[in-house]
């Protein structure tokens, strides 16, 4: 297991998001469409989580 691996886990179980699966994702599920900014994605996970926003995209 690598040591990104181990970050990724451990943010899971704290209830953290993982910007880097985010970015994989959009590439993946949404091509062309443009990535949020690291600080963006984290502003828009925070609002989900408190305030009761959205928290998926599909």
């Amino acid at each position: 297991m690598t040591l990104n691996a181990v970050f990724s886990a451990v943010r899971r179980i704290l209830g953290m998001p993982d910007y880097a699966a985010y970015c994989a994702h959009v590439r993946q599920a949404h091509p062309g469409m443009p990535l949020q900014s690291e600080r963006e994605y984290f502003e828009v996970y925070l609002k989900a989580r408190y305030e009761g926003g959205p928290n998926r995209c599909c």
